[in-house]
C-alpha cells in the first residue's frame, strides 16, 4: 500500500475517532450523574480529562494526516445507548456501578484498538507526530482499563 492511500486511511479512521470523542465525552456527562462509588465517579472524572486530551491529539493528528471533519461513530454511538439501557434498567447502586464500568471497559476497549492501529498505521506511513501521540493516548486508556478492573473488583468486594 503506498502512503498517500494510508494517510487517507488514517484521516478516515481519525475523522470517526474525533467523532467518538464527541459521543464519549456527551456519555460521559451523563454518566457522571448516574455513578455511585466515590472512585468509579474518580475515574469517570478523569477520563473526561483524559479524554479532552485525546481530542487535541486526534485532531492534531488529522491536520498532519491531511484531512478533516467527522465521521459517523456506530460504535460508541451504540455503546452509549446500551450504557442508557443498563443504566435505567440497573436494580441498585451497585449494579448501576458495575453495569456503567462494564460498557466504559467496552468504550475504552474501542479506544485501545483504534489508537493501537492508528499509531502502526502511521508509523508506516510516516506520520511522526502522530505516531508517539497514539501511543501516549494507547497507554491511557490501557492504565484506564486497568484502573476499572480495580474499581469493579471494589465494588464487588474481590
Amino acid at each position: 500500500m503506498n502512503n498517500d492511500a494510508l494517510k487517507t486511511l488514517v484521516a478516515q479512521e481519525l475523522a470517526a475517532m474525533k467523532n467518538g470523542g464527541k459521543v464519549a465525552a456527551q456519555a460521559t456527562d451523563e454518566i457522571r450523574h448516574d455513578a455511585h462509588h466515590p472512585d468509579l465517579k474518580a475515574a469517570l472524572e478523569q477520563g473526561n480529562q483524559t479524554s479532552q486530551q485525546w481530542a487535541q491529539r486526534i485532531d492534531q493528528a488529522l491536520q498532519e494526516a491531511g484531512g478533516s471533519g467527522e465521521q459517523k461513530n456506530p460504535v460508541l454511538e451504540g455503546l452509549y445507548e446500551v450504557s442508557r439501557q443498563i443504566r435505567q434498567q440497573a436494580p441498585d447502586d451497585d449494579s448501576r456501578d458495575l453495569g456503567i464500568i462494564a460498557t466504559g471497559q467496552l468504550a475504552l476497549h474501542y479506544w485501545i484498538t483504534a489508537f493501537g492501529t492508528i499509531r502502526a498505521y502511521a508509523e508506516q506511513a510516516g506520520l511522526s507526530g502522530t505516531a508517539p501521540a497514539m501511543q501516549t493516548s494507547l497507554d491511557e486508556a490501557k492504565a484506564a482499563d486497568e484502573r476499572h478492573n480495580e474499581i469493579a473488583a471494589t465494588i464487588m468486594g474481590a
